[in-house]
């Protein structure tokens, strides 16, 4: 159904936001192949081109960046102080590995006050980031030799299957990496020009996605990118946004972005069409590329997105569907092919 041996590539590739070249390397073998031209901006954006009939363009964003620290401290005992690249739960820390990206890779190990020497305050306390440390099981003369002030650090987690899903660190948002992949190789013509964008530096502000917008000026816009599963014990069904299973989500809005209600019905549409499962997403928090992709252009775009039902968001567990990933690229891929059948006036 799909290709998980890539897949799995994908999300274990370190690559947190503005440290992106180890990705960024294996998407360019990736893609070459199944575009006309490729290029790399000076932010590290990866824009493949794919060329249509008709003179308009649209754009595509998927960032390849993931959530991930930076070493601010190394202490007298050669424990790690880190700030965190993305958002963090920091109880989501607790018993982590990590790599530390420094002259060489390091493993080590999220560190925190044990809890046989907690008081009783302690352990009533919120847990917060500044409270773990790294140990790499080195003194400091040992890690002076390989780590260094500024250097990036990723979660260690490998990805396995789990009764119909796959699960990993990083799938967001490496499936939608993927998913973006699998469509290019699999679309044979489109009506207009593709630029399929492969962002830096979204988890810390959608930076990458409006550097490369600015520079393509997309008549149409697609974000892909996950979102929350919150189908889980204890939710309301008011919260689900979507449900784990249920198909590729089509947008309306998240906390950035109110997709252009011309697109949301085209997509819909689309998938009825195409007869491809399909659920719509609303989610209350939290933005994608979607955002710099619809507006930072003159005018806009006419923008939508297709989002990846994900349980467990920002963990080293995060769970997909492998059905609901397909659903994604036969969407996108729909989508694009299908552009220029629909009547976009207001």
């Amino acid at each position: 159904m799909i290709n998980t041996k890539l897949l799995r590539k994908i999300c274990e590739t370190p690559g947190v936001s503005g440290y992106e070249q180890r990705i960024r390397e294996l998407i360019l073998l990736e893609i070459k192949p199944y575009v006309d031209s490729v290029s790399v901006d000076n932010m590290g954006n990866i824009t493949a081109v794919k060329k249509g009939k008709k003179n308009k363009k649209v754009m595509i964003a998927a960032h390849m960046d993931e959530i991930g620290f930076m070493v601010n401290h190394i202490d007298e005992e050669g424990f790690l102080r880190f700030i965190p690249l993305g958002g963090f739960d920091a109880k989501t820390l607790t018993a982590q590995r990590v790599v530390v990206h420094g002259k060489k890779d390091v493993v080590g190990v999220m560190g925190s006050k044990p809890i046989h020497m907690m008081s009783a305050e302690d352990r009533n306390k919120v847990v917060q980031i500044q409270d773990y440390f790294i140990d790499l099981g080195m003194k400091k003369k040992e890690v002076e030799k390989i780590v260094s002030i500024g250097d990036p650090v990723t979660r260690k987690g490998e990805l396995i299957e789990i009764g119909e899903c796959v699960n990993c660190k990083s799938l967001d948002n490496r499936v939608s990496v993927f998913i973006l992949i699998e469509a290019l190789k699999e679309l044979k013509q489109t009506p207009y020009d593709v630029y399929a964008v492969f962002t830096v530096q979204e988890e810390v502000g959608m930076r990458g996605a409006q550097v490369a917008t600015l520079n393509i000026q997309p008549d149409f816009g697609f974000g892909l990118d996950t979102t929350i599963a919150y189908d889980v014990p204890g939710a309301k069904d008011q919260e689900n946004c979507t449900r784990i299973g249920e198909g590729a989500a089509i947008k309306v809005m998240d906390s950035s972005t109110i997709c252009d209600y011309r697109m949301v019905a085209y997509m819909k549409k689309t998938a009825i069409r195409h007869k491809i499962k399909h659920q719509l997403e609303i989610l209350t928090a939290g933005g994608t590329d979607t955002a710099g992709v619809q507006r930072m252009t003159p005018g806009g775009s006419i923008s939508g997105a297709v989002s990846i039902p994900t349980r467990h968001l920002h963990q080293v567990i995060e769970s997909c569907s492998k059905a609901d990933i397909r659903s994604s690229i036969d969407l996108l891929k729909a989508c694009l092919e299908d552009l220029d059948k629909n009547n976009w006036s207001f």
